[in-house]
């Protein structure tokens, strides 16, 4: 399946989530350069809230909306789903997710929540069902039972256990990918003591994720307008040669092995 916009674009390969202090202009700025797959996980990120409201109303049709909820009561989703159209103005989500799904959580409650999303979907109120995930087994999960039509999964240099039967059965269930925490926390980017060579840019990290055939869409947060710009050359340059993708890797090996606490390497 591919993720398209309502008036049928294939979703941009990088895509805009929102901070708390990112600047409304960079929704605008991000549009113009070539993404149109706009991610927020919550109401909080008021300037990116406010570019994405006014890019909408000239340009609904060619933004994929996303966003999603931690809730798993059924009525509190609800509230939080009214509470991104009121706030956006629009009828129609494009995709919406059920956030970190986890061991921890009452799956119980994770299928009515999924199934209720489903019906949503059926009235033309969710285009597509998400799932957000760090956990490899719940990850599995969900495709095996089709029970989202997007899969968002953490994936970079240092994390790359989906590669082995997360990104395979995905692609062989025709789920798309969303990639997120690209630059593992911004941690890839500063280098490590036993790597003689330059660290990646925010741009190669991006690369190497999009390199994957199962990763549709890299999910981008930049802090400046510099990061923004920097971040938006990945839509113009090649994809990465055999020689980098093996160089990345073994700086990644590093990094991972670096890991600060369980959350960082528990799952990936």
């Amino acid at each position: 399946m591919e993720l398209t916009t309502r008036q049928g674009l294939s979703a941009s390969i990088l895509g805009l989530a929102g901070r708390d202090s990112m600047d409304a202009a960079y929704v605008a700025e991000a549009f113009e350069a070539g993404l149109n797959y706009f991610f927020f996980y919550n109401l909080e990120s008021e300037n990116f809230l406010d570019g994405l409201k006014l890019l909408l109303t000239t340009k609904r049709e060619q933004v994929l909306v996303a966003t999603g909820t931690q809730e798993r009561d059924v009525s509190r989703v609800r509230h939080e789903f009214d509470s991104v159209r009121d706030r956006l103005n629009i009828d129609e989500v494009d995709v919406f997710f059920a956030e970190y799904i986890s061991p921890d959580d009452d799956m119980t409650q994770v299928e009515a929540m999924l199934d209720a999303l489903q019906e949503w979907k059926s009235k033309g109120l969710i285009r597509y069902v998400g799932v957000t995930t760090h956990n490899r087994a719940i990850a599995l999960e969900m495709i095996e039972r089709k029970a989202c039509d997007v899969l968002m999964h953490r994936y970079n240099m240092a994390h790359r256990k989906a590669e082995e039967n997360v990104f395979p059965n995905a692609e062989k269930a025709g789920i798309p990918v969303i990639a997120f925490t690209c630059t593992r926390w911004g941690t890839l980017l500063k280098g490590h003591p036993n790597w003689q060579h330059k660290p990646p840019l925010a741009a190669d990290c991006y690369r190497y994720v999009l390199r994957h055939p199962a990763v549709h869409v890299a999910l981008t947060a930049p802090q400046n307008r510099q990061e923004l710009e920097e971040n938006l050359s990945v839509l113009h340059t090649p994809q990465l040669s055999p020689e980098e993708v093996a160089h990345w890797q073994e700086y990644g090996d590093l990094i991972y092995g670096d890991g600060q606490d369980a959350f960082e390497t528990r799952w990936i």
